[in-house]
Parts: structure tokens; sequence; C-alpha cells
């Protein structure tokens, strides 16, 4: 569904000239669950953003179900962000004046679609039918983080982008997000999940290594054990 063809982004000009990313190149399976590693600076959130529509590539290019999606408008990335690509942060990004049920259903409210129903069944889907109308400081971490996820799948996305989803979180609700996840892409959703730690990493199937904006290795159908 994603191929990604020799992706470079790079910033600055002249000899001040980095290189956030060189030459990346994959091809993402219908239905995958890859994991993004690296350590700081190597390029995940770069590559992640570029994926997604929110930067611009140097050179190379990005297919989405056969379509460029580096050569698309403003426009048509909004409408593809809203109906084939959706983001989990690691900060959640939730308004602070909106309950959880109308965080849900805010993507959809913006293309004028309000679906209630719909997003009280994926708060449910989260287990926070009965904080549904809390607001996001009445909430915990772990818990945003369940209401973004919802507001992430109340589009019905084909791929879910998330970015350091657990970095916030100690070990036990970071295991509760990472088994969610897990849940959503056994549904058939694809998952592209950034983060510098193999313990989440192993939740993954396949894991993607990047190094000074590089692709130094691609593992297929990884075991837990191979990344501890």
């Amino acid at each position: 569904m994603l191929e990604v063809k020799n992706v470079s982004r790079l910033y600055g000009t002249g000899e001040a000239r980095v290189a956030a990313l060189d030459g990346v190149s994959f091809n993402l399976e219908d239905g995958a669950f890859l994991a993004v590693m690296g350590p700081s600076g190597s390029g995940k959130s770069t590559l992640l953003n570029i994926i997604g529509g929110l930067d611009q590539l140097t050179s190379g290019e990005v297919l989405l179900n056969g379509i460029a999606v580096n050569n698309l408008t403003e426009n048509q990335l909004v409408k593809v962000r809203r109906g084939s690509i959706s983001y989990v942060f690691q900060q959640y990004h939730l308004l602070p004046s909106l309950t959880a049920l109308e965080n849900v259903m805010l993507p959809l409210a913006f293309s004028g679609r309000a679906d209630r129903s719909r997003a009280e069944a994926l708060l449910k889907r989260v287990g926070l039918e009965k904080r549904s109308g809390h607001k996001p400081s009445q909430l915990s971490g772990g818990e945003q983080q369940r209401v973004a996820i919802a507001r992430a799948l109340i589009g019905d996305p084909e791929l879910i982008l998330a970015d350091e989803p657990t970095g916030n979180m100690d070990q036990n609700t970071g295991a509760g997000i990472l088994k969610l996840f897990g849940e959503i892409n056994a549904e058939g959703k694809s998952i592209i999940m950034v983060t510098h730690a193999p313990e989440t990493a192993a939740h993954a199937g396949d894991v993607l290594f990047l190094r000074d904006g590089q692709v130094v290795e691609f593992r297929k159908n990884i075991k837990t054990e191979a990344l501890k």
C-alpha cells in the first residue's frame, strides 16, 4: 500500500546543508505493523511527517496506493489525511476545552459529517465509554492517548502513523497502549510507529532501522527476543 522511493530531506544551504533523510527506500504491505527505530536525530519523525504529508521531501517519491503523496496540493493532502492516514502523537494533541467524546468527533466535524454514535462506539472500543464527558485535564496520560487513538480511527483510515505513542508513559500504561495497537492492526489497519525503544518495537511485525538519515537494516517478521 505504501512505497517510499529514494526519499531525501535536506535542510539549510551550502556547507551548512544537513540531510535529515538520505535516500530512504522501503515498501509497506497492506495490514503491516512497522516500527521505525534509530537514535535521536536519525530521521525517524521526519520520515513519518513526509509519509503523512506534513513535511516536504527534497527528492524521491512517496506512493500511497499508487498515488504520489508528494505531488498533491495542500487541499488534496487534507483529504488524504482525513480519509486514508491518521496520526497518533506522543503529546496527544487533544483540545483542552472539549470532552473526550468531542475530541474524537472533531475530525468528522471538520468535514461536516459528525457521527456521535461512531465516536461513542470507538470510546467503548478503547475502554473509555465511562469517561466520554471528561476533558483532557481530567484524564490520565494513558486515557488521553486512548482518546487520541479513538480520534485517529474515527475516519476509518487505512494507515495510522504513531510518533513515540508511549514515550510519556510508565511501562504498564505503555503496554496497554501497545496491546491496543496490536488489536487494531489485527483488524486490518496498517501502522507505522516511531520509537527508540527495542521493547516497544518488539510489538511490531517489521522493523526499519535508521541511522544518520539512512536505512541500515529492515527486518521482516521479527520476534520479541530478537530486539532485546
